[in-house]
């Protein structure tokens, strides 16, 4: 008997594992240019406060006699890692990485005007089978991109590795919504608005369409918990915001 194909999800749809990457790279490859623009329409500029929380819960140091070395993951456009260096009033040093030359594109062409310019790295790698030494980073942050990686579980795996003990893993994600009423509300303009926006300006409203379904296929708040425990970050936390619409988690790595 012929064992199966192992599948995941891409967006509603179930579809071999080893197929899903390449069908994310095509979703951000069609809207690189115009991500950010995309985000301040979608969520009306409220994601730049979800990002700055983001940071300030890292709280980076702005001075010490060791490097302060952050890896910002699936961090193409350079927003996570320019509010990390202006934070730490350009101490800290930051990886930017992605698994999308053509995001990483647009973050190398707007680092060059960041007040700290020079203070960023930006590599290409793959979050399931990173490129870095173990116990190499004081923190990774991830922003929005890791529903997108096709096997989390490596991820956070990978996340643990390269971590130095005592480093700290966050993740902001959307999350599911749980005020009475905001559900509905949000499933409506998820639904109704967000991919015929994509498509009005960007030129192509499919990719939205996989966005607003990624964000349903997310695990559970308590069921990312587990997740991130059992790669084995302790004090693991979850801090809803704007009503759980978005939520960051937060983990250290005290051992191994």
């Amino acid at each position: 008997m012929e064992k199966s194909e192992p599948t995941t999800h891409f967006g509603a749809k179930q579809v071999p594992l080893k197929d899903k990457q390449g069908m994310v790279n095509e979703v951000f490859d069609g809207v690189a240019s115009r991500y950010d623009l995309m985000n301040d329409l979608m969520s009306g500029g409220v994601h730049r406060l979800w990002k700055d929380a983001l940071v300030a819960k890292l709280n980076p140091p702005r001075t010490g006699s060791r490097p302060y070395r952050v890896l910002d993951m699936a961090g193409g456009s350079g927003d996570i890692g320019e509010r990390i260096v202006n934070a730490s009033h350009g101490y800290a040093e930051v990886i930017v990485s992605d698994i999308n030359q053509e995001m990483l594109n647009e973050g190398i062409a707007r680092e060059k005007n960041w007040r700290f310019a020079g203070r960023a790295e930006f590599i290409c790698a793959n979050a399931e089978e990173l490129p870095f030494e173990d116990n190499s980073f004081n923190a990774y942050t991830i922003a929005v991109g890791i529903r997108n990686v096709p096997q989390i579980d490596k991820a956070l795996s990978e996340a643990f590795r390269v971590l130095k003990r005592g480093g700290r893993f966050l993740c902001l994600e959307f999350s599911q919504p749980d005020i009475p009423g905001l559900s509905n509300i949000y499933d409506v303009f998820s639904d109704n608005i967000i991919p015929p926006m994509g498509k009005l300006v960007t030129g192509d409203g499919a990719p939205y369409q996989y966005l607003v379904e990624s964000i349903r296929e997310f695990p559970s708040p308590q069921k990312f918990i587990s997740m991130i425990e059992a790669a084995g970050f302790t004090r693991v936390t979850h801090t809803p915001l704007s009503g759980n619409i978005a939520a960051i988690h937060s983990g250290y790595k005290i051992r191994g």
